[in-house]
């Protein structure tokens, strides 16, 4: 057997045990998403929830994300936001109240728009799968 039949046969068996880089759920994500972020971000996600006008800054628009960010999903800068790696004000640190939560049980390897992985959670993996669906 020669040497790039060897190294084919090697990455098509290793692509067989890894699976795929995403293992994302929208459907889920969806599920989430009403029950944890509408009350602040809103049911149609535009920032409008009921308890937004309570929170010291304003709701952003969560259908928006991909068009302020030059038409690519921030994938990173999302996932940051909901594990409280990037913190923000109206946070302060991971989502309130259910930052435990969306720790998951397992790390989840993404693929991001530069090519390399992040790791994160599976139900933040499934809320930025739902997330990026409805970009408008």
């Amino acid at each position: 057997m020669n040497y790039n039949r060897i190294c084919l046969s090697a990455v098509a068996l290793t692509a067989t045990l890894a699976g795929p880089l995403t293992a994302q759920d929208a459907t889920q994500g969806q599920e989430l998403y009403v029950a944890y972020c509408a009350t602040c971000h809103g049911a149609d996600a535009t920032g409008t929830g009921p308890m937004a006008e309570l929170i010291a800054v304003e709701t952003p628009d969560l259908t928006g994300l991909s068009a302020r960010n030059g038409g690519v999903f921030p994938a990173v800068m999302v996932a940051s936001q909901i594990d409280g790696r990037d913190l923000m004000l109206a946070h302060g640190g991971q989502m309130p109240l259910f930052g435990r939560f969306f720790e998951g049980d397992e790390a989840v390897a993404l693929a991001t728009p530069s090519g390399q992985p992040m790791m994160t959670s599976q139900p933040i993996a499934d809320l930025l799968a739902w997330l990026e669906s409805i970009q408008s």
